[in-house]
């Protein structure tokens, strides 16, 4: 990256930011490793060919990232006389493209949910142990914030390039302040050629995820579905055919506050930004809690917490990043057991993988090219199973 933190100009233009020796040592990099990651964007700005040319006899497999498949007919990883390439994706996708794939001899691989960690736990089945991802701030921030990124090398070259939307090497990690910084620990600094080269070890990120019915519990609970012909149903505005999965809904919740008492939220949302300052124990956070009760919409409640969130940073519960998930459960629980016909549209989608389809949240969406966590999805789909389980009768 540039001096500035930029990875490619604001046209996208990246040849060269880093010197040739620089380059020479990702080369090295790469004899060392088992497979080389990439996003489905790489392909399509840069058509990189990720060979290490380095001239000794280890070629590193080449893996694409894509939910879409949405890639020209020819790009130089689909060259399988260099090395071989893999596409993963999500399920279901681009069935046209991945005909177009195999018939070049790029093997492509369906995930049920496309995402960094699934993605690891399939390479290390097939033997890849040491992977290098050299993919840009869209797919790098999911894979450091599942934490599956171990050790980072950050070339920085004595140039600047500015842009405000310019790209940067990492992208959102939902960190709103300073001392959520990801320290790297035993770091070190070495010049090669005009750069630098800092690298150093991630600390190990703790494992938020929920515990998610897998293919072979979905199956059981309905057998009519295969688990390779599954559908995915994605969700985003609330005025979508299955925009009341969204937790922007307006359908209204009765949760219980901290002394036992039941308050009626307007919205999943409205109660989930509320929750960053509860228990409110200083006036100033009981204040916004109220503010959020009240907000006129949805939106509106999200807006406010957010920016509550970012200007008091102190007001917000220490345990936040640990909780968050179990707060946003709550409410949905309650929200489909409180609307019989929310709960049988969710029972309705049985078997299918659910997708919140948010092109900018990271977090709880899917993300545009399938980099994103989809919390919500994950938690519907055990919300689901949860549900189908208990109504389930024994013949």
């Amino acid at each position: 990256m540039t001096l500035d933190g930029k990875i490619a100009a604001s046209s996208g233009h990246a040849s060269w930011v880093s010197s040739k020796v620089s380059r020479h040592r990702v080369f090295e990099l790469r004899g060392r490793s088992d497979a080389i990651i990439v996003g489905g964007n790489t392909v399509r700005r840069d058509d990189p060919q990720l060979t290490a040319r380095h001239g000794g006899g280890h070629v590193p497999a080449r893996i694409v990232l894509s939910r879409t498949l949405d890639f020209p007919e020819e790009r130089k990883l689909w060259n399988v006389f260099d090395a071989y390439t893999i596409v993963a994706t999500q399920r279901g996708a681009c069935k046209d493209m991945q005909k177009k794939l195999a018939s070049k001899g790029v093997e492509v691989v369906e995930f049920d949910f496309l995402n960094p960690k699934d993605v690891m736990e399939y390479c290390y089945d097939r033997g890849y142990l040491s992977l290098l991802w050299e993919c840009g701030g869209s797919l790098s921030a999911p894979a450091i914030k599942s934490g599956v990124i171990h050790k980072l090398f950050a070339f920085v070259a004595p140039k600047i390039i500015g842009g405000e939307n310019a790209p940067s090497p990492v992208g959102e990690l939902g960190n709103v302040e300073m001392t959520q910084a990801i320290d790297l620990i035993d770091v070190s600094y070495e010049q090669i050629g005009p750069d630098i080269l800092v690298s150093g070890y991630i600390k190990p990120i703790p494992d938020l995820s929920p515990v998610i019915p897998s293919v072979d519990e979905t199956s059981a609970l309905d057998p009519t579905i295969s688990p390779y012909e599954t559908n995915i149903i994605f969700f985003y505005k609330t005025w979508d055919e299955y925009g009341v999965f969204s937790n922007f809904s307006p359908h209204p919740v009765q949760m219980p506050d901290e002394n036992g008492d039941y308050i009626m939220w307007p919205s999943v949302e409205h109660y989930y930004q509320a929750h960053k300052f509860i228990p409110a124990d200083a006036p100033l956070a009981g204040e916004f809690v109220q503010q959020i009760k009240i907000a006129k919409s949805p939106e509106e409640a999200a807006r406010l917490g957010r920016k509550l969130q970012r200007q008091h940073p102190e007001m917000v519960r220490e345990d936040w990043d640990t909780v968050k998930i179990d707060v946003m459960y709550s409410a949905l629980k309650c929200k489909f057991s409180t609307y019989s016909n929310l709960k049988s549209l969710l029972c309705s989608t049985a078997g299918c993988i659910l997708v919140e389809a948010s092109p900018h949240d990271l977090f709880w969406g899917g993300g545009r090219e399938g980099e994103g966590l989809n919390y919500l999805g994950r938690l519907l789909m055990k919300l689901r199973s949860e549900i189908m389980e208990n109504t389930s009768t024994p013949v």
